[in-house]
């Protein structure tokens, strides 16, 4: 390899965390940006087409959780890529990926609330999920995003299941 092979070529990702973990990491997060994707594209959705008596509360309620689950998922991809991997970015590779599934039709507005407490714990159970990988590569910034996720994902279950109870 010549000098200017050598100055194209980015540098190997060298941050205290082998490749191997590395790749781990980022097929988990792979995994948890495709539900976080799915779970967006859900509320938004249901933003847009949900009725009844309940409209402007869901409305307003689905608008701040697709806004706030919007820029989540830069943060998940720009991890992966912080990795030294590849962020998936296309619906086919979200629905191989994603534990959470897409509904078909517009639901009532209470059903809507119930899949959306489903794709909320799924994604959290997602996450989670991730922590003994994490933390055997000593990866604290990946536990971090997982952790300010996961409370966001939880707190907004409590939130939408707190809608159904009598």
């Amino acid at each position: 390899m010549n000098a200017r092979q050598k100055l194209a070529r980015a540098p190997a990702v060298n941050i205290g965390i082998s490749e191997a973990d590395r790749a781990k990491i980022a097929k988990g997060l792979s995994k948890f940006l495709a539900d976080s994707y799915t779970l967006y594209l859900q509320t938004h959705n249901f933003h847009w087409n949900v009725t009844g008596p309940m409209f402007n509360t869901l409305h307003t309620m689905f608008m701040t959780q697709y806004t706030e689950q919007w820029a989540a998922l830069d943060l998940i991809a720009e991890r992966i890529r912080a990795l030294g991997h590849p962020a998936p970015g296309t619906y086919a590779e979200y629905a191989k990926l994603a534990s959470v599934k897409e509904v078909s039709g517009v639901p009532k507005a209470m059903d809507m609330v119930r899949i959306l407490v489903d794709a909320q714990e799924a994604t959290a159970r997602t996450a989670r999920g991730l922590f003994p990988v994490v933390d055997k590569a000593n990866d604290q910034p990946t536990a971090d995003l997982l952790t300010q996720r996961l409370d966001v994902h939880e707190k907004t279950a409590w939130m939408l299941r707190s809608l159904l109870e009598q």
